[in-house]
């Protein structure tokens, strides 16, 4: 089976997660999106019928139905709106940046067990994602499955992409494009999850991995750790990514670093390996602050260049956040550019500071030159008028 380039040879990649549910209280809506800065858009999360194995999407309102500026409510025929025809105007605009619809998610993965270990439930999750490709205009996915349990559940993800890798080929045969259609995952860097995979089964149908290498530490320990560090006692970043090369990736030219644009709190407590009590508020949710809040005010931000690793401390409130700083993220960068990996991924793009202050333009410029390979504008069997007839 022919598998997509995957070398460096076509620069950098710079990969970045939009959650639909953006556009509500973050009010992150798809003209925030900092597309000169990404090869790779992911966009989630789509969810599995874990009875049928059917991929749907799971915001009408979000995903095809509200209007932007520029929207007509007069046009005639049945057309794409919402974040996916916001985003298609992006990608005619930004041509090196593809893509990608991500399926699953901490949220959606109990469906995955269930769907994944039957054989006709598998081809309607291959059948329906390559139609929400074309239909939508993606130029691939994403699997996020967190995470299988044991060897069998290993297999079958091992299967699920094998197939999925097959469907995307078929679609772009039957487009007739240039360029094969992505296929990515989400990878898990805590070493319980990671050993459980077939990884050097999975590597032969990925474009790239992205590895989730973040909340290595939060309101699950009882000690207060780094939940990104580089170096250091287990868990670390390093240590993940010694493990994918050692178990079956093709290369470092395969992998590709997330890291947070949040921070995870800690409260009542001294720093790292020390007791904490509770998390406290935050942005979003308890114990996790957008990047954009941070350093907390009156809080002294902090770099550990043994560990790589940032954080704020405020003596007065005891209170701890661990984070990916400026400083932080760009010493990745070297570690990243001396291994010879293939790019960085960012959760999620809502949680970056605009303009100079963005972390994720800033490792994009240190990365250069990225990935210049142009995405898919053509979907001539698309579902939706505007879109099949290219009238976005």
């Amino acid at each position: 089976m022919p598998v997509p380039p995957t070398g460096n040879s076509n620069g950098s990649v710079t990969v970045g997660y939009f959650p639909n549910w953006a556009i509500y209280g973050r009010s992150y809506k798809p003209h925030n999106i900092p597309c000169s800065s990404l090869t790779h858009l992911l966009y989630c999360f789509a969810d599995v019928k874990s009875d049928s194995g059917e991929v749907f999407l799971t915001d009408a309102w979000s995903d095809e139905q509200i209007h932007y500026d520029g929207d007509s409510w007069e046009e005639p025929g049945s057309n794409l709106y919402g974040n996916l025809k916001a985003i298609y105007k992006l990608k005619q605009h930004n041509r090196q940046m593809k893509v990608l619809l991500s399926i699953g998610g901490w949220t959606y993965s109990p469906h995955f067990a269930p769907m994944a270990c039957d054989k006709s439930k598998r081809a309607r999750f291959v059948a329906s994602a390559v139609d929400l490709v074309k239909d939508y205009g993606f130029d691939g996915l994403d699997v996020d499955w967190e995470y299988p349990h044991d060897s069998r559940q290993a297999d079958d993800y091992v299967a699920l992409l094998r197939e999925l890798r097959e469907g995307l080929d078929g679609l772009q045969g039957h487009l007739r494009a240039q360029t094969p259609f992505e296929l990515t995952i989400a990878a898990p860097c805590g070493m319980e999850q990671a050993k459980k995979l077939k990884i050097g089964e999975m590597d032969r149908y990925l474009t790239f991995w992205n590895l989730m290498a973040y909340d290595m530490a939060g309101s699950w320990d009882s000690l207060v750790g780094h939940q990104a560090p580089l170096f250091g006692p287990s868990p670390n970043v390093h240590e993940a990514v010694e493990l994918y090369l050692s178990h079956g990736v093709a290369g470092a030219h395969k992998l590709v670093l997330g890291m947070p644009l949040y921070g995870r709190a800690f409260e009542h407590t001294d720093g790292p390996g020390c007791p904490y009590q509770g998390v406290g508020e935050g942005s979003w949710e308890a114990g996790s602050w957008d990047y954009k809040a941070l350093p907390l005010p009156g809080s002294q931000e902090h770099f550990d260049p043994q560990a790589v690793a940032a954080s704020c401390y405020d003596a007065d409130k005891k209170k701890f956040v661990t984070y990916e700083s400026m400083q932080s993220s760009l010493a990745k960068v070297r570690y990243m550019r001396d291994r010879g990996m293939k790019g960085a991924m960012w959760w999620e793009l809502s949680g970056d500071r605009e303009g100079e202050g963005s972390i994720v333009g800033r490792v994009a410029r240190e990365m250069a030159p990225l990935d210049a390979t142009p995405n898919h504008l053509d979907y001539p069997t698309s579902k939706w008028d505007n879109l099949r007839e290219k009238r976005i």
